[in-house]
């Protein structure tokens, strides 16, 4: 069985590992380059805060990368689809079970053996691209970022997993390659979308600290904000979007006339207007950036949970069906 499934697959085999070899070589050059650049920043960045804006590599090559927030799904597009929906349109299926191969050992060996594939895939498409990404991320500090946190660490693996189970499912239950293929790029995003927009901010409960708006907070590391602003001494948000004078996030209506002629170009506050500034405080609620790991196990189990249910719904399914 082991062998039929190396025949049947040996074409997406030799394919996916020149993708993943020529990608990997393009990855290799161009991620040397950036770690001799980061290196020679390092002294810039130390004098001067002027350095968050640049970027390190090639351009190009980073479009690349970010582009293989696509990768998992290709899995469960043309390998996960058509496992069982190719052969179910050509009747090959009941063929194969009228010999020695049983339902069950034809679903495992095939299954077992595509799931070790696309876990193949996502590791090492993520271990490139994590490695690639250390400078900008050590630049940058947004390891957190929807977008990027999809493409680094454990969670690409996951989500090729998944994505994988979900075309094997679509094609066990529509018996259709196209149909399946639609249904799985479909379920790919949606769940992909609910999960990073919506699901990912609840895993911790996040940090909120607070303090002087004369004073900023910065935490450290890659940490992931969530919400900032100035709250009044009510303990009541200020609103931002405010098309008056400011100063340290606070309309300047809301305060001494003295703070009014420090926006206009005076550098020390007056004694009135810094008594009034201490009445109010500034907030940032984030998670820490050593909950990065965190996050991509608890990201990585929900997805790994979802693929065993929908392979098992796939067995149920296919152990069912006009036995």
């Amino acid at each position: 069985m082991t062998w039929l499934v190396w025949r049947q697959y040996r074409l997406q085999f030799f394919l996916g590992t020149a993708l993943l070899a020529a990608f990997a070589v393009l990855i290799a050059i161009t991620g040397v380059q950036a770690a001799n650049q980061w290196h020679a920043a390092q002294a810039a960045c130390a004098s001067s805060h002027g350095c968050q804006n640049l970027f390190l590599g090639s351009h190009a090559v980073g479009f690349l990368v970010i582009m293989t927030l696509g990768a998992p799904v290709l899995v469960g597009l043309f390998w996960g689809a058509p496992l069982v929906a190719a052969e179910s349109e050509a009747g090959t299926t009941h063929f194969a079970w009228m010999q020695s191969i049983t339902r069950r050992r034809w679903f495992a060996v095939k299954v077992g053996w595509m799931l070790l594939a696309a876990a193949v895939w996502g590791s090492v498409i993520s271990a490139l691209v994590t490695w690639w990404e250390g400078p900008n991320n050590a630049l940058q500090l947004d390891a957190f970022d929807t977008g990027r946190f999809d493409i680094m660490g454990i969670v690409p693996v996951a989500y090729s997993v998944f994505a994988l189970a979900l075309g094997i499912a679509a094609g066990a239950l529509l018996r259709r390659v196209l149909p399946a293929m639609a249904v799985t790029l479909a379920g790919f995003i949606a769940v992909r979308a609910v999960i990073a927009l919506w699901l990912r901010h609840h895993y911790l409960s996040p940090v909120t600290v607070y303090h002087s708006v004369t004073t900023s907070f910065t935490p450290p590391g890659s940490y992931w904000t969530l919400a900032s602003g100035v709250l009044f001494p009510n303990g009541q948000p200020i609103d931002q979007n405010t098309n008056g004078n400011v100063l340290d996030g606070i309309p300047v209506n809301y305060l001494p006339a003295s703070c009014n002629q420090t926006t206009r170009g005076a550098f020390t506050p007056p004694p009135s207007c810094t008594q009034a500034l201490a009445h109010f405080r500034g907030f940032l609620t984030y998670q820490p950036a050593d909950r990065y790991w965190t996050f991509q196990g608890i990201e990585t189990g929900i997805f790994l949970v979802l693929a065993a249910a929908l392979i098992t719904v796939t067995a149920v399914t296919l152990l069912r069906r006009d036995a």
